[in-house]
């Protein structure tokens, strides 16, 4: 069984939000009151507890054409766990909480989370949440108990535009590159894939993206880092900073003395 996961085509989301619905629905997920929040047509601004796909409206301003005051362009993604290769929470959880399952999916067990929180710095994509209600951690499932009566996740059967596709990791790939080569050949020649092939510490992304901009327009980080490696790099600062300090008091001791 090949690994599974998600591709998505920023370039033909509509902004429709099925996705988010399916998701709500299907994971049985409350209601956030969403309120006007004045960030264009985007009330969920972010991925929660109990969001666990979130659509972002981007507009961006583009060049003034004759007759139009105002133009914009709409960028939109539909955002998700990306369910990494090297995933931080994994490594982060110190219950076990957080597993791989028979799909290879990073899985949030929440009968065995105990709400430590170790796994929210954890996630260099600011993914998993707190529950502020039971206090534990919640994510993206992949829609497992779907995926084990070979079904599709809800997210991506729900899309109308197939902006969301879901499917073998390796065929998503091939196809992914021959949708950019298409775009590359009409004049978008900004179109990329994010999370594939890329030198990182989180490795390549099950749930990977094609943009047309960088990847901090989208609220994506440019070069994703565990914040694990930090440890050795504190560390050394640390240690040279010790150092300074212990010269800094050795010379006045000694100048003292003189």
């Amino acid at each position: 069984m090949g690994q599974k996961g998600f591709f998505t085509d920023t370039t033909v989301c509509i902004g429709c939000k099925a996705c988010e619905v399916a998701c709500k629905q299907w994971n049985q997920l409350p209601s956030d009151g969403y309120t006007f929040t004045g960030n264009s047509y985007d009330n969920t601004q972010m991925l929660s507890a109990t969001t666990w796909r979130h659509v972002a409206f981007i507009e961006r301003p583009r060049p003034i054409t004759q007759g139009v005051d105002k133009a914009t362009n709409w960028l939109m993604m539909s955002d998700v766990c990306k369910h990494c290769a090297n995933p931080g929470c994994l490594e982060a959880c110190p219950t076990g909480a957080l597993i791989r399952n028979e799909f290879d999916d990073v899985y949030l067990q929440p009968d065995i989370c105990n709400g430590c929180g170790y796994c929210v710095p954890s996630c260099p994509f600011g993914v998993v949440a707190m529950n502020e209600n039971d206090g534990r951690a919640f994510k993206c499932t992949l829609c497992y108990d779907r995926q084990k009566d070979g079904m599709e996740p809800a997210c991506a059967k729900a899309c109308p535009t197939d902006s969301i596709i879901f499917g073998d990791l390796d065929e998503l790939h091939e196809r992914a590159r021959k949708r950019v080569g298409e775009l590359h050949e009409r004049g978008e020649s900004n179109a990329y894939l994010y999370g594939v092939d890329e030198d990182t510490s989180v490795g390549n992304l099950n749930a990977f993206f094609l943009l047309t901009d960088r990847p901090s327009t989208y609220n994506l980080p440019e070069k994703p880092k565990l914040p694990q490696n930090n440890i050795s790099e504190g560390f050394l600062t640390g240690f040279a900073a010790a150092a300074l300090l212990t010269l800094a008091t050795a010379f006045s001791l000694w100048s003292r003395k003189k």
